[in-house]
């Protein structure tokens, strides 16, 4: 990694007083553990686009789909305002070279997910997204994008991270020029990753990179980055891990001895029932990759999809 990833995030998130009570939302997971590896860029819709603090809170109204930005009170409509900014900060956000976006949940401006859509009726109905949330996701679909409340569970944690570590690889091979043979190396390493993810994206890929000569690299990159991220949104479920340790153990199973090989058959068969994480099975298939230097599995990215220290695979 070239330093740290850049990730942008919603500014009360970071400990920074921009809320409309004048307070803050710090999330110390990331600030305090995810801080080590990614460079935050703070985002706070709502100040930017020239609201004060404190302020009068802000719901969405109307239309799911294309909601009004209305102060609960005194019922002042900022959604142009807000609509201006994001116009203008999407294209400024292009500058930063983002990896990733983590947004405040339940925010009218921020909220990625269910946020509270105010109709005719006055209930509210958990169907909308944050007006500059919503214009972010627009224009970077491909960009990773979570909010903060989900990072709490493991499984969604782990993909989130996992999805922008593979991302940040991702635009390291376009900012390089990567050619034919670099995509090739870089779809070879990442094999396996995909595998857990959708073995029918795999497929998809693995014949895009056959015929990458017939079409324009333009073209390639475009559908291979599309799958890619399509892949990797799709959740490596218990069984579908379970279908690459028994494919990683394809490799050297014929190197180990019977004991060896019964070892780890019953701790893959604990992982599949859900008594242990995947961080153990994972632990022994590495000694054996190292042991008897597999280089096809050294070079896969789904044994270290991010760093050690995260601690992600404990938990899934």
């Amino acid at each position: 990694m070239d330093g740290k990833i850049r990730v942008g995030v919603s500014s009360c998130l970071l400990g920074n007083r921009v809320r409309y009570d004048g307070g803050h939302q710090r999330d110390r997971y990331i600030t305090d553990v995810l801080a080590d590896y990614f460079n935050f860029i703070p985002v706070c819709p709502e100040v930017e686009c020239g609201l004060p603090v404190p302020r009068e809170t802000m719901r969405l109204v109307g239309d799911a789909e294309h909601p009004r930005l209305i102060t609960s009170k005194k019922g002042i409509d900022h959604t142009e305002k807000m609509i201006r900014y994001c116009t203008h900060k999407v294209q400024q956000l292009e500058n930063e070279n983002l990896s990733a976006f983590i947004f405040k949940k339940n925010s009218p401006s921020s909220g990625l997910h269910r946020v509270k859509v105010y109709g005719s009726s006055g209930q509210p109905q958990k169907k909308g997204r944050g007006l500059f949330a919503a214009a972010v996701v627009n224009r970077y679909p491909f960009l990773p994008v979570e909010e903060e409340g989900r990072l709490h569970d493991a499984p969604l944690r782990e993909n989130f991270i996992e999805k922008v570590f593979c991302y940040h690889r991702w635009k390291m091979f376009l900012q390089n020029n990567g050619g034919y043979k670099e995509l090739l190396i870089f779809h070879t390493d990442h094999k396996l990753q995909l595998m857990a993810h959708s073995p029918k994206h795999l497929s998809k890929m693995g014949r895009l990179v056959a015929e990458s000569k017939h079409v324009s690299r333009e073209d390639l990159l475009g559908k291979y980055q599309e799958c890619l991220l399509e892949a990797l949104s799709l959740k490596a479920t218990v069984k579908k891990n379970v279908n690459v340790l028994y494919h990683i153990m394809g490799h050297f199973k014929k190197l180990i001895s019977s004991d060896e090989k019964s070892e780890l058959l019953e701790i893959i068969n604990s992982y599949a029932q859900s008594y242990v994480p995947l961080v153990v099975p994972l632990t022994l298939i590495n000694h054996y990759v190292r042991k008897y230097r597999i280089f096809y599995l050294l070079e896969q990215s789904y044994l270290k999809p991010h760093p050690d220290e995260l601690m992600l695979r404990n938990h899934v």
